[in-house]
C-alpha cells in the first residue's frame, strides 16, 4: 500500500512538472500570437523613440489651464494641494507627437490607400 502511496505522489509530481512545462509553452505561444501582426521595430528605432519622447517631455511645458486640481485644509488650517492631474491627456499627448513628428517617414500601407 505504500509503494503505491509512493507511486501515486510520484506520478502526480511527475503530471505538475508536465503542466507547469505546458503552461509555459502555452504563454510563449500566446505572446508569438500576439506578435504576429505587430510591425518590428529594430532597438536602434526603440531607442532613437525613446530618446525623442524624453526630450519632448523635457521641453514641453504644462500650463496650468491644462491642470486639474483640488485643495483642501488639513486640521492646522493649511491649505494642502489634494490632488493634481491633467484635463485633457490629449493636449499634452499633442505636444510630444508634435515634438516627434518629422523624424520618421511614415510608410503607406494599403489602409492609407482606400
Amino acid at each position: 500500500m505504500n509503494e503505491s502511496k509512493e507511486l501515486l505522489e510520484a506520478t502526480i509530481k511527475g503530471l505538475e512538472e508536465k503542466l507547469n512545462s505546458l503552461n509555459l509553452d502555452l504563454k510563449m505561444k500566446q505572446n508569438e500570437l500576439e506578435d504576429v501582426n505587430k510591425p518590428e521595430m529594430t532597438s536602434e528605432m526603440f531607442d532613437k523613440i525613446t530618446e525623442l519622447v524624453e526630450d519632448a517631455m523635457s521641453n514641453t511645458y504644462i500650463e496650468e489651464c491644462d491642470l486639474e486640481y483640488s485643495m483642501e485644509f488639513d486640521y492646522d488650517n493649511k491649505v494642502i494641494l489634494n490632488d493634481i492631474s491633467l484635463q485633457t491627456s490629449n493636449s499634452f499627448a499633442d505636444k510630444i507627437m508634435s515634438e516627434i513628428d518629422g523624424h520618421y517617414k511614415i510608410a503607406a500601407t494599403s489602409l492609407d490607400k482606400e
